[in-house]
């Protein structure tokens, strides 16, 4: 339930002040008041610009017992309502704040599925924190690879409406270049490699 912000100085007679307004209704009753309110907005999402149609007003939370921006999203017969506790923010930024939380869920996605992170055997507390730290060393170094290959690698399943590569894309080419024999030319000279070692262990999580 939301409810409205006290009027500043309103006479409350005794006791504390009050904290709450006049009662609003439920987030899907204030969506249905405010639908024609809703005006265009430009906002950077998924890696371009679009526009979508929104509305904002700030209420009182009762659970929260604090003011909150709410942006309502319109699509069709549908909406989604953001909720932000700092006021400061826009509502552009706050729906493209929701938007890039995307990334962490596929980043998520990409060491379970593609670096096994899921699959780690250890029995105890720190060594699956460190198989997890690896996991994401991995990660973050595949990513920084693939910011440097020119040109881009090409996307080996196609997906309608994505024209970018994939994680699994360039963990590939990691992987045939790390296998392939001429890729022990940058250590020359026969060396016992090092067991257990750093680079070997991000290799084959990668790999």
């Amino acid at each position: 339930m939301l409810y409205a912000r006290p009027a500043p100085g309103q006479a409350t007679g005794r006791g504390r002040p009050r904290r709450y307004g006049a009662k609003l209704g439920s987030v899907s009753e204030l969506a249905r008041r405010l639908r024609d309110q809703a005006t265009p907005l430009k906002v950077f999402l998924y890696g371009r610009h679009r526009e979508v149609l929104a509305v904002e007003t700030v209420v009182m939370h009762r659970r929260l017992k604090c003011p909150v921006r709410v942006v309502w999203v319109f699509r069709q017969t549908r909406f989604v309502a953001f909720f932000s506790t700092d006021l400061r923010l826009s509502p552009e930024q706050i729906i493209e704040y929701y938007g890039a939380r995307w990334k962490i869920e596929s980043g998520f996605k990409e060491i379970k599925q593609e670096l096994g992170s899921t699959s780690c055997q250890a029995r105890t507390a720190d060594a699956v924190t460190n198989h997890l730290q690896f996991c994401l060393m991995a990660a973050t170094l595949t990513w920084i690879y693939a910011d440097r290959i020119v040109p881009d690698p090409q996307r080996r399943h196609v997906v309608k409406g994505r024209a970018s590569f994939a994680f699994s894309d360039v963990r590939r080419l990691i992987a045939d270049a790390a296998l392939d024999p001429d890729f022990m030319r940058l250590w020359p000279g026969e060396r016992k490699a090092p067991k257990n070692g750093f680079a070997a262990l991000l290799l084959r999580l990668v790999a």
